[in-house]
């Protein structure tokens, strides 16, 4: 086993995310631990062996004590305090996080002087459901890791969170904080906004339009079962981008309904629509090889590597 691998995880919020990471850190042979201001998560992860408590400042004084890597797995709202105690308790440990915005965090992480030793990152994985009780291990297995490359990334703590990334199953997609959130927004957060919108246009169809919903409209609104407080707290973390996102959405459908209104049809939006979807199913992933952490260039080859649908699969 690498130095690498035997490198300890304290994971700061046991919600789905945060909760999968502990199980999937744990089944990887790493030394793990979580914080969680509820003690029914807690209670609930002591029940199935798992190392948790509801101590923040105790749970950081280990990290401090044997240089674990630190995982902030909060909603974005109680980041700024969770951050606070990191630079109180555990300012020189490594430091990630798994947040759905990465410009927000990165600009918290710099006001709270933490940014040294700071990468971050952004497993692109989660159902529906929330909490504790609905993590499992297998979550992030083949999921796209987003591992931020900033032009002040340490390469050792890079390297840190990408193995991380990489034992529990995922493949890194390396990418600066302000393009990562631009592409966050349209094929994350808008569709968020499109299930909400789309939920509530069945729902005022009434009882005999949501007795006929099948398919299509389950799955267009799955993620508008996720609960409210999550979707608010990562769409308005992320409002510029997701505004812009959402503004061209906006034309393209008010183009449709213009050339349905005049011409009742809607050739424009279905065909370029069908076409977007095939190009999605069609994108394939080139592996990242030959670029070192630390060598020369080295933040800027991986940024452009992943702009180009590059993964790593391995350090």
């Amino acid at each position: 086993m690498s130095e690498r691998s035997k490198t300890a995880v304290c994971v700061l919020g046991l919600g789905l995310i945060g909760g999968s990471l502990l199980r999937a850190a744990t089944a990887a042979g790493r030394t793990a631990w979580g914080y969680n201001r509820s003690s029914e998560a807690v209670d609930a992860a002591r029940a199935e062996g798992f190392d948790a408590g509801t101590d923040l400042a105790a749970a950081l004084a280990r990290a401090a004590a044997t240089d674990a890597l630190i995982v902030v797995a909060v909603p974005m709202p109680a980041v700024e305090a969770i951050l606070g105690a990191v630079a109180e308790h555990a300012a020189g440990c490594p430091l990630t996080d798994v947040v759905s915005v990465k410009a927000p965090v990165l600009a918290a992480v710099r006001r709270h002087e933490l940014g040294a030793r700071y990468v971050g990152g952004h497993p692109m994985a989660g159902t529906a459901e929330s909490g504790w009780s609905a993590s499992f291990a297998e979550l992030f297995e083949n999921a796209v890791w987003v591992v931020g490359a900033e032009d002040d990334s340490d390469p050792q703590v890079w390297a840190a969170v990408a193995g991380l990334a990489l034992e529990c199953g995922a493949v890194v997609v390396p990418a600066e904080a302000g393009e990562h959130d631009d592409a966050a927004a349209r094929i994350s957060h808008l569709p968020h906004l499109l299930a909400e919108a789309l939920a509530i246009a069945g729902a005022t169809g009434g009882d005999l339009a949501l007795s006929l919903a099948a398919g299509s409209f389950r799955d267009g609104t799955r993620v508008a079962g996720t609960a409210p407080e999550l979707v608010r707290a990562m769409c308005e973390a992320n409002a510029d981008a997701l505004l812009a996102a959402l503004d061209e959405t906006l034309e393209v459908l008010n183009a449709a309904r213009l050339q349905l209104a005049e011409q009742r049809s809607t050739v424009d939006l279905v065909s370029v629509g069908y076409t977007a979807r095939r190009r999605y199913e069609g994108t394939g992933r080139t592996e990242i090889t030959g670029i070192a952490p630390g060598a020369p260039g080295w933040v800027q080859q991986l940024r452009e590597a992943g702009r180009a649908g590059g993964v790593l699969r391995s350090l």
